[in-house]
């Protein structure tokens, strides 16, 4: 039996859920730029007197560790690993990237052909975006990276392949992508701290825990601080 609270603050939302084994008995989120840091321990303490438990009858604690926001990435793993030298539970840690696939197939598992991949994008700047390629299955067949989109990108795959990309990085790429025939893209995709379930239990029944004094997030690129406007 396994009980584990879900953490997701790569992007503009701030989800946290909580599972047991593997069934989603509630959740919480808002898709507002900023305002994690303000919401998450709340949503937390929130979902669990909603359910009746308390902090010690947590098994895990489980968080989308990136790539993703800087500034989101470290509320949501600072948050989650306080809870788990306060508790002293084991962490868990799911690739951003690999939790919105899942989220993609568990979601409408009809809707994907066998032989469409998937594309999660997260915004990065400009016309960048953190991206890999999985299969309908969720196997990672083009390893997460940061790239810049051009007419060009994907083009050995979408030759031969369809592909649907997703997230909050996609839109910004569908008019020099959209027109190719294999591209199909999925309108309003909000990461949620619910798609990190089934790869949270997993990880769980394994014991694929983290080491808590030494993770950090996964930034994939360097941060790079704007300027302050005068």
């Amino acid at each position: 039996m396994s009980l584990l609270l879900q953490i997701e603050t790569a992007t503009t939302s701030c989800s946290v859920a909580l599972a047991k084994d593997g069934v989603v008995l509630g959740f919480k989120q808002i898709n507002q730029r900023n305002i994690h840091a303000e919401v998450i321990t709340l949503f937390v303490e929130e979902l669990l007197v909603s359910a009746g438990l308390k902090y010690d009858e947590l098994d895990a604690i489980a968080v989308s560790s990136g790539p993703g926001s800087y500034t989101g990435l470290r509320i949501g793993i600072s948050t989650a690993k306080g809870l788990c030298f306060a508790l002293d539970k084991p962490l868990i840690a799911i690739e951003t990237l690999e939790a919105m696939v899942y989220g993609i197939i568990n979601a409408d598992q009809s809707a994907i052909s066998a032989d469409t991949l998937l594309c999660p994008m997260i915004d990065a700047r400009r016309m960048e975006v953190f991206t890999a390629v999985f299969s309908a299955g969720g196997t990672k067949i083009k390893p997460t990276a940061a790239e810049i989109i051009d007419a060009n990108s994907f083009a050995d795959l979408l030759e031969i392949n369809k592909i649907l990309f997703f997230g909050d990085g996609a839109e910004k790429c569908r008019e020099v992508l959209g027109a190719h025939r294999n591209a199909s893209f999925l309108p309003d995709f909000v990461n949620s701290a619910v798609h990190l379930t089934q790869k949270a239990l997993e990880k769980f029944r394994n014991k694929e825990f983290e080491d808590v004094a030494y993770f950090e997030p996964y930034y994939l690129k360097d941060f790079i601080a704007g300027k302050k406007a005068v």
